[in-house]
Parts: structure tokens; sequence; C-alpha cells
């Protein structure tokens, strides 16, 4: 069963990722598939996204996904063996928007 993404829609997402990661490659990857809207800042191009990555989450670690300009949500989840999981990812995303 697909997962439904309708609740995206009128938000937007801001993707935090560096080249050559393949935590990033999942994600941009899932939502391709699902045709989530985003864009993306590539971190390692913009010395000071990454500051502002790190500033703001305490993390060094991509991909990360900016909800609406305010809240941060990870696109990694190191806990899974796959280091992604969609149940996990859609119920932080839904928390952001609360």
């Amino acid at each position: 069963m697909v997962a439904d993404t309708d609740f995206l829609k009128d938000h937007r997402l801001v993707v935090y990722r560096s080249g050559g990661c393949p935590d990033c490659t999942r994600l941009e990857r899932w939502m391709k598939e699902r045709a989530v809207a985003h864009e993306e800042i590539l971190i390692d191009r913009e010395p000071e996204a990454a500051e502002k990555l790190e500033s703001e989450t305490g993390k060094q670690a991509v991909p990360f996904i900016l909800v609406d300009g305010r809240t941060w949500v990870r696109g990694y989840h190191r806990e899974e063996r796959s280091r992604f999981n969609e149940a996990t990812l859609l119920g932080e995303l839904r928390r952001a928007l609360e």
C-alpha cells in the first residue's frame, strides 16, 4: 500500500543533503516515488546552510527536512536496518505540522 502524502501538499519542504550520501539518495528516491514536492540544498556547496543545520538541530548528519521554515525532521533512521522507515518519516512530518 502506498502511503498518503497529500497532507504535505500545501507545505514547503526543504531537504538539506550532501553529495555522495546514501541516506540522502534513499530519501530523494522516496520523495520522487511519492511525488512529494520539495527543494534541495546541498550543504557541501553552501557552507552557510551546513552552519544553519548544525546550529538549529545540533546535528551534522544529513538528510534533514526543514518544514515550512520552522521545524526540522530527520530524513534518515539509523535505528532501522535499512536506515529509512516510511511510517516513521510520515509520523515525524505530521507532528512537525501540528
